[in-house]
């Protein structure tokens, strides 16, 4: 009776010597309780035990194998899901153990493996427009029916660094006044939570060495937040909880974590797949900005009611997974954050103070000494549905923009050609969807894997359209019909050995678009196509196509951006 209860007592002790134990000026972090677990050397000890989380990892995924060998498809979801999560939710930091850690990884790339679809027939559809949003490599082939998380391109996640944060002395180093500013503060959040010291500690880390990840979410944070509040508030979740997109990623859809969590959200594979969020070899939708978002509030509002409420239960749920927290909730008799703080992994007692801090801050940025910060404009952009296998380049040649700029505004298409076997909704650059719809029209269905279009310019005739495409004319001309050269501006060509597609000034710099005239800008630290648009007033995704760079995309310092030459200088930069 009293071993059983002394767990809980620890966890009061600690709790009760963070408030009261310590002088005001000098908090420190919350101290483990010496009955904690010690997560590397248990698994340093405990190969047996490991041995019994990979063997029944190994079940779930044999009876996955079996149902999809049964045409059981959901099934078999349901069993390779069970085989992910009886590892991250079986009590040990995965890499803690390198073992443990490359079978993770292996086992979620062979489930991936196992549930790519087949290839499907294909079928014409007609273009249409699906939405238009106001917020402000071509493949000749068929593409491998086969293709794993390491064939993608991601950014690292900001998770992986939170799990070794150390807070430094200084940091940690909370008077009394900041306190009562922090009581002050929270009556401005709209959900409830208790305020701790390593709130402010996680904001002195902000306002000091990790200053510029704030800066730089400030700034991303616009693109996405008008979407994520507007979702947040429909499925009933507090607006304030859309900045765990901060810490969950920095706010790049691409993020993605050693746990192969990916997206805005950080959603793994399978609680993805509860959520509605398809993977397959051509999309995952954990990458998306609407499917993604819905996602990750249902996901929390799902979390908060498990815990009666509970909202910094729920973040740190998220974060580390129910079980665990269930584990914790039942060592420290409470359910209560604080009091489970030491039975949970270090990532996630970094996690959800982190997170208040980021809500803090945000909520009045210039109190804490971030002024001046312009947040990104809104990412805006329409839908159009294309009809099946529809090559990202030539959504590009018809909405004259990059390739680079269609992946942007479509972060959840894994490959440069829409899915197989069924239209898809892709967004394409805000007030491009007439012109796209007539000119997509105009391409047979089974040229528009690889096709290209090329623009024609004002007076020009078929061999000069040849000579600078190195296409030959009679050909150009059977691929287009009847096509009469001074009424349109965009032609059919084949997808290979088009040597220039647009027309340009003979000025010896052919590489600069035919405009009224550019001016070149040097990026500063941190700066995007989006900031530098805003600054002076431009539209971002013209800036974005006529440098090819995506409109988030951060630049290096002192990167040359071409903008429009009647463009005004800013008033003041930061």
């Amino acid at each position: 009776m009293i071993l059983a209860s002394f767990p809980r007592l620890m966890a009061g002790v600690a709790v009760l010597i963070m408030f009261i134990g310590l002088p005001v000026s000098g908090f420190s972090q919350i101290p483990v309780a010496s009955s904690a677990r010690t997560i590397p050397s248990e698994v340093e000890q405990s190969e047996g035990r490991i041995n019994q989380i990979i063997a029944r990892a190994e079940d779930h995924f044999r009876k996955g194998k079996l149902n999809l060998e049964d045409n059981k498809r959901n099934q078999a979801r349901e069993e390779f899901d069970r085989a992910v999560d009886s590892i991250l939710e079986s009590g040990f930091d995965v890499r803690a153990s390198q073992r443990l850690q490359t079978y993770y990884l292996e086992l979620v790339e062979r489930i991936y493996r196992e549930e790519v679809p087949l290839q499907q027939p294909t079928a014409p559809v007609n273009t249409q427009l699906v939405a238009q949003n106001t917020q402000t490599q071509e493949q000749k082939t068929p593409p491998p029916s086969q293709v794993g998380f390491r064939d993608q391109t991601f950014e690292p996640s900001p998770l992986d660094e939170l799990s070794k944060l150390v807070l430094t002395d200084r940091e940690k180093e909370v008077s009394g006044e900041d306190l009562v500013a922090l009581e002050q503060a929270k009556k401005n959040v709209n959900f409830t939570f208790t305020l701790n010291p390593l709130v402010q500690q996680f904001i002195n880390y902000y306002q000091g060495r990790n200053r510029g990840t704030m800066e730089n979410g400030l700034r991303r944070s616009g693109q996405y937040m008008k979407l994520a509040r507007k979702i947040f508030v429909e499925e009933g979740v507090p607006v304030d909880i859309t900045w765990l997109g901060q810490v969950e990623s920095a706010w790049k859809p691409k993020a993605v974590s050693w746990a192969a969590a990916s997206g805005l959200w950080q959603f793994i594979p399978s609680t993805g797949r509860m959520y509605g969020l398809r993977q397959n070899a051509y999309i995952d939708e954990r990458n998306s900005f609407e499917q993604a978002t819905r996602a990750s509030a249902r996901h929390l509002k799902d979390l908060a009611r498990r815990y009666n409420g509970n909202w910094e239960l729920a973040m740190a749920a998220y974060n580390t997974g129910a079980g665990n927290i269930d584990r914790a909730i039942s060592r420290a008799g409470s359910a209560n954050f604080w009091m489970i703080y030491p039975y949970i992994a270090q990532e996630t007692r970094n996690y959800v103070p982190n997170i208040l801090a980021v809500i803090l801050i945000a909520k009045n940025p210039e109190k804490y000494g971030f002024k001046g910060i312009k947040p990104d404009a809104p990412m805006s952009y329409d839908v159009v549905q294309v009809p099946t296998a529809t090559g990202l380049q030539l959504v590009a040649d018809a909405t004259d923009t990059s390739v680079d700029h269609i992946r942007s505004l479509n972060p959840e298409l894994k490959r440069d050609i829409t899915p197989r076997g069924d239209t898809y909704n892709v967004r394409i650059p805000a007030g491009r969807a007439k012109q796209f719809a007539s000119l997509i029209q105009r391409i047979p269905p089974e040229r528009r894997e690889s096709a290209r279009l090329i623009s024609v310019a004002p007076g020009e005739d078929w061999q000069s359209i040849a000579n600078r495409t190195g296409i030959n004319a009679a050909q150009l001309q059977a691929m287009n019909g009847n096509v009469d050269l001074k009424s349109t501006t965009k032609l059919l060509a084949p997808s290979g050995g088009v040597r220039l597609t647009k027309w340009v000034r003979a000025t010896g710099a052919s590489d600069v678009p035919a405009t009224s005239g550019l001016d070149k800008v040097r990026a500063r630290k941190g700066d995007t196509i989006a900031r530098i648009a805003a600054a002076r007033n431009l539209d971002a995704n013209d800036v974005a196509r006529l440098n090819g760079i995506p409109v988030d995309a951060e630049l290096r310092a002192g990167q040359e951006v071409k903008i429009p030459s009647s463009a005004t200088a800013p008033s003041r930069r930061r």
